[in-house]
């Protein structure tokens, strides 16, 4: 064999290499980066009562460690606070009928409300925040337990 056809196969096999090594991780990880994007999507398109609440929950829950260390900027409180609450307004108000699920959702914006409204406290006036993840957690529950009813017609 001569030298070139030796050179033609190393590179070759570095070729194949590298397309292992990197290309096959780059593409399955672009296919789960899609994958993901279309349950997002589908999960933000859902408009039902349950479907209103979780975004409420998911406004509150995603924006809310800007606030957890002080100094607190009030201004950004009161835009993030603003936004929350028109979240929670509108779960409410697609959540007006009779059914077990859209009592439970409107019990869960209350608790999501009154939560919002106990932090602004704590943060104008500087005192402890105890309790709000758990709480957090409780509204998650109940915004699951309506989902689970809707889906069972209740």
């Amino acid at each position: 064999m001569d030298i070139g056809r030796v050179v033609k196969w190393l590179v070759i096999i570095g070729i194949v290499i590298l397309a292992w090594k990197v290309l096959l991780p780059w593409v399955q990880q672009q296919k789960l980066a899609g994958s993901s994007t279309s349950i997002s999507t589908s999960a933000i398109g859902d408009d039902s009562c349950a479907g209103q609440a979780e975004r409420a929950s998911e406004a509150w829950g995603s924006g809310l460690a800007q606030f957890a260390n002080p100094p607190y900027d009030l201004a950004a409180w009161s835009s993030f606070r603003e936004g929350v609450e028109t979240k929670i307004a509108a779960a409410e108000e697609k959540c007006s009928c009779a059914a077990e699920s859209c009592e439970k959702v409107r019990g869960a914006m209350g608790d999501l409300r009154g939560l919002v409204s106990d932090l602004d406290s704590t943060l104008r006036n500087g005192s402890s925040a105890e309790g709000f993840v758990q709480r957090q957690e409780q509204i998650d529950n109940r915004i699951n337990e309506a989902r689970d009813l809707q889906a069972a017609g209740k």
